[in-house]
């Protein structure tokens, strides 16, 4: 089975990588050490108080940490179904993160290396272990390529039903050659003998899979039934498991489920959750929610001058209180109130409900153009965060008016109440702000919502700093 092949396979890359990891560290250390003179800024000068041979010690720590992050950022599942771009991104990803944390420990714990253990050397490694590890990967790949044009590893597989799920696998197959599977054909009751789909043919009614099987060519089969069809499922099974052949089902229902659905087994029976929120699973929320407030106590410290310079520009300019508290519906669809700087002059509450900010807005304050246009507005939110209101990372939190109007026009939409509504967010970063659609708001929270990771959150944050906080939909 490809599942089979994929286990040894991931042994071996994890084998690879570390024989990668600690080349380029060798690498990095002779670079430093030997090949540039002692006075060069990629030299050895600056780190003469720890001796070479502490650094070849730290490798006994930092390769494993190395191959910790490359686990937890998935480099090792799914070999065949991961392109060439996701992959460096991840082992880039991976990289920076070990470097950082090596950075981090050697401050914490040991104070020696904190004080003089080279950024520079960290660096060097990072480059190049970024280099090989994607050149070694690639080369993998090329191997395994070549092995499936020969037909080495290639996969038999038969289709039983034709279905909206059958064709969008059919595009998948078609797209992705690495995957090596062989479509020998489909089986139907309601197609016509000898008739292509998607370039692939019908080869028969459901009736003629005990021949089909039994003439041992086939290595898998993908049940992929019409929803109207699926009194047939029994007698597929069944059939297959009497020929000994892997079976695999792919419901009619993807519309219905998440990207990511997960079965749970209550006592034998198995549950299929209709979307997967890994932020359901304790520690995850445990370990978010110590980010979170980390996170919250060094933003308050780091821009404690904003904290105390922006106040006084407000109330030099207009009246009304520092501190403006806005309804929102936050986790579970439960009302809290947000922070915000005041950027507006004080209006009346059925005023302030009418409607969004526009463009030149008079009710806009003269600071509160900028405070807005920076997002310096949404820094008291940091308060919201210790209280647990709020996270970090997360959808944006809307007003009950517009939470009331878009769960009945947007499908999906109510599904962002299952996290903690955010600072900033998987959909900000990616310029939807402001004035910009719902619909594609709740897509990319949707996907943040389903594939969170502290990667993922780390990303966004860096993504943040760099274009998250000038915001050309603020008005």
């Amino acid at each position: 089975m490809i599942s089979d092949n994929e286990r040894v396979l991931n042994r071996l890359r994890f084998l690879l990588d570390a024989v990668t990891v600690v080349g380029a560290y060798f690498l990095a250390f002779l670079l430093f050490f030997y090949v540039f003179p002692e006075d060069s800024f990629l030299g050895g000068a600056f780190s003469v108080e720890v001796p070479s041979e502490s650094y070849l010690k730290a490798l006994i720590y930092i390769a494993p940490l190395n191959l910790l992050f490359y686990s937890l950022l998935k480099l090792y599942s799914g070999f065949r179904f991961t392109g060439r771009y996701h992959e460096a991104v991840r082992v880039f990803w991976a990289n920076l993160f070990t470097v950082l944390s090596i950075v981090f420990i050697f401050w914490l714990f040991v104070k020696t290396y904190s004080t003089h253990f080279s950024r520079m050397f960290l660096f060097e490694f990072g480059v190049i272990n970024t280099v090989l590890m994607i050149f070694e990967r690639n080369i993998l790949r090329l191997i395994l390529h070549d092995r499936l044009k020969k037909g080495y590893d290639n996969r038999h597989i038969l289709l039983v039903g034709y279905s909206k799920a059958c064709e969008a696998f059919l595009d998948r197959v078609k797209e992705n050659g690495r995957w090596g599977y062989v479509i020998d054909g489909i089986l139907d009751n309601h197609l016509k003998e000898g008739e292509c789909y998607k370039d692939y043919r019908v080869i028969g009614k459901l009736e003629k899979l005990p021949e089909i099987l039994s003439q041992n060519e086939t290595d898998e089969v993908f049940v992929t039934l019409n929803l109207k069809d699926y009194h047939q499922l029994d007698y597929v099974v069944h059939q297959c498991e009497k020929a000994g052949v892997q079976t695999k089902f792919i419901p009619d229902y993807g519309k219905l489920m998440s990207s990511q659905p997960y079965t749970e087994v209550l006592k034998g029976l198995p549950v299929i959750y209709v979307r997967r929120i890994p932020l359901d699973d304790r520690f995850n929320a445990f370990l978010k929610r110590a980010v979170d407030i980390f996170g919250a106590l060094f933003a308050i410290t780091l821009f404690s001058p904003v904290f105390l310079i922006v106040p006084i520009l407000i109330k030099l300019t207009s009246k009304g209180p520092v501190i403006f508290k806005q309804e929102r519906i936050g986790l579970h669809n439960k009302p809290f109130m947000m922070y915000k700087f005041r950027s507006m002059v004080v209006q009346e509450d059925t005023d302030e409900k009418k409607g969004w900010t526009t463009k030149n807005d008079s009710r806009v304050t003269g600071i509160g153009k900028f405070i807005r246009k920076t997002s310096i507005d949404e820094f008291p939110q940091f308060f919201n965060v210790l209280k647990g209101d709020m996270s970090l990372i997360g959808p944006r939190p809307e007003r009950p008016q517009y939470v009331e109007k878009f769960k009945e026009e947007i499908p999906k939409y109510m599904v962002k109440h299952q996290v903690r509504p955010g600072i900033t967010g998987w959909a900000q970063v990616n310029g939807l702000r402001g004035d910009t659609s719902i619909e594609d708001r709740i897509e990319y929270d949707i996907f943040y919502i389903e594939n969170w990771s502290l990667s993922l959150d780390i990303k966004i944050l860096i993504l943040t700093f760099f274009k998250g906080f000038v915001n050309k939909n603020a008005y």
